[in-house]
């Protein structure tokens, strides 16, 4: 079983590149299961909307994780309703349209649980993000429930998601970070057998500000002429990471870095 994970798809950019190399690349890589954060999908950089999904579905996503602008395209809390492959912060105060936790079923008949989380560092308000997840873990265990476990961690501090990383360990096939929009090189294998990547990085034009117009950005930073912020439109590198599963104990068997693509294709 082999898990493709992608980090937050950015804009026209990063869903065009998405959806025309998605299904190419699940037959070179004998991708079994394919999850994205597509939280920064819409034009304007924020959001998700229902189009979109649609499409990402389409080219062979499984599943869709988000973060804290997971409400700035007002037509997903309707759509999230009626679309159990979408996935909010499950620690977002309650009631919230949606699901932070669901479990899908592959045409293997393996069990894959898909876990979105959200930090409390620097991040939009919401429930203790351990106390969740002690929560979580004693009501929810590996290769009972499901056979795998998948954890999108969408946080701001490398140490949050690192603690989350180890707290998870034996527990998760894999913890991967989002929502800095870029790759951390530390994609590892956990004491217990959870892989473990810092951050994915982003699906998005990387000659930017994180997935945003450079030059606007540094205007924006020199408090000079500048509007909102807006994607930048170049070529796209995909970002993420793939994980080999242990089929019998549902951890994992190999992490690899993976980036297809853009200005990044040549550097890891």
């Amino acid at each position: 079983m082999r898990i493709l994970f992608l980090g937050d798809i950015v804009g026209i950019s990063g869903c065009s590149k998405v959806m025309n190399n998605l299904k190419s690349e699940i037959e070179k890589k004998k991708i079994n299961f394919v999850i994205v954060n597509g939280e920064n999908s819409a034009e304007q950089g924020v959001g998700l909307k229902k189009e979109i999904c649609n499409d990402l579905f389409n080219c062979g996503v499984n599943v869709i994780t988000s973060g804290n602008h997971v409400w700035d395209q007002k037509e997903i809390m309707s759509f999230i309703n009626e679309e159990n492959r979408i996935l909010r912060p499950y620690n977002l105060f309650e009631p919230s349209p949606g699901k932070g936790f669901e479990i899908y079923e592959t045409s293997e008949n393996f069990k894959i649980g898909v876990l979105n989380l959200m930090g409390n560092v620097f991040m939009k308000k919401c429930e203790d993000v351990f106390d969740i997840s002690k929560k979580f873990l004693k009501n929810y265990k590996l290769k009972k429930d499901y056979d795998f476990l998948i954890v999108d961690f969408h946080g701001e501090i490398t140490s949050e998601k690192n603690a989350i990383g180890h707290y998870f360990d034996g527990n998760a096939t894999l913890v991967v970070g989002t929502h800095t929009h870029i790759p951390t090189n530390d994609a590892r294998i956990l004491n217990k057998g959870t892989a473990y990547q810092t951050d994915a990085g982003m699906c998005g034009d990387y000659d930017s500000v994180i997935g945003m117009n450079k030059e606007n950005s540094i205007n924006r930073f020199l408090k000079e002429n500048s509007i909102k912020h807006f994607p930048a439109t170049g070529d796209a590198s995909l970002s993420g990471v793939i994980v080999d599963c242990n089929k019998q104990n549902g951890l994992a068997n190999n992490i690899e870095s993976y980036i297809f693509g853009g200005q990044l294709k040549n550097t890891l």
